[in-house]
């Protein structure tokens, strides 16, 4: 997948130090989990009132609060097993939340090289987006367009929707009620361009970032290595 070059490179703003320990690998994947029901969206795509997160999605949302783990940068969940995204400013305070369209395949890895290959030479099973803890970059495509990158190397990215190949049906798998036809996407997520305008492109897309790509194949938790607050009774 041919990638711009970058709008600038991470390490010389923000540190090696810090750009290091906000890449730091997370385990591998396990077994596979069932998803969950999908939350209402507003009408520009962002839940009225606040964000109306899974649990997995909260459980991770208390941990980066509680442990700064997003370095006071704006970041971002992206929960693919509900087939949505919340965005937060540097502080944690709640900016929007919408439904979103993310790889065709379930997998929670990029196959190596991915970023290296053409769209062409990339197989249906290989369309995964990956789970992790991304340090996210403003940059732009091949056509000019202002995108988020989430991982340069393996050119995913979160951008606005493109309806450019009409069989795909991006728009209408955006507007439909059920998740399950969500998955289309060469691993880059996919929001609607109103939601980009005003929630991506202000918070995410001005500045460095942080993605977290929840997991479909493990636990969230497990995955990024911490451990869930007991839920009060």
């Amino acid at each position: 997948m041919a990638r711009q070059p970058r709008r600038f490179h991470l390490v010389p703003l923000m540190g090696a130090a810090l750009a290091a320990a906000l890449l730091a690998a997370v385990p591998a994947q396990a077994a596979p989990a069932g998803p969950p029901a999908r939350a209402p969206a507003g009408a520009h795509g962002q839940q009225p009132g606040g964000p109306a997160l899974s649990g997995e999605a909260r459980q991770v949302l208390d941990w980066v609060r509680t442990t700064s783990n997003n370095a006071r940068l704006p970041f971002a969940l992206v929960d693919k097993r509900a087939a949505a995204v919340h965005v937060f400013d540097a502080s944690g305070a709640w900016q929007g939340s919408s439904v979103v369209l993310l790889g065709l395949a379930s997998g929670d890895h990029s196959v190596p090289g991915i970023g290296e290959r053409p769209m062409a030479q990339i197989a249906p099973h290989e369309r995964t987006t990956p789970a992790g803890r991304f340090l996210s970059e403003p940059g732009e495509n091949l056509k000019g367009e202002d995108i988020v990158w989430v991982d340069y190397d393996d050119a995913i990215s979160l951008h606005r929707v493109r309806p450019t190949k009409a069989s795909e049906r991006r728009l209408q798998r955006l507007a439909s009620a059920t998740i399950e036809d969500n998955r289309i996407s060469y691993g880059c997520i996919n929001v609607p361009v109103s939601f980009y305008d005003r929630f991506i492109a202000p918070t995410l897309g001005r500045q460095a970032a942080v993605v977290y790509v929840l997991p479909e194949t493990q636990p969230a938790a497990e995955f990024f290595g911490f451990t869930p607050r007991a839920e009060p009774r």
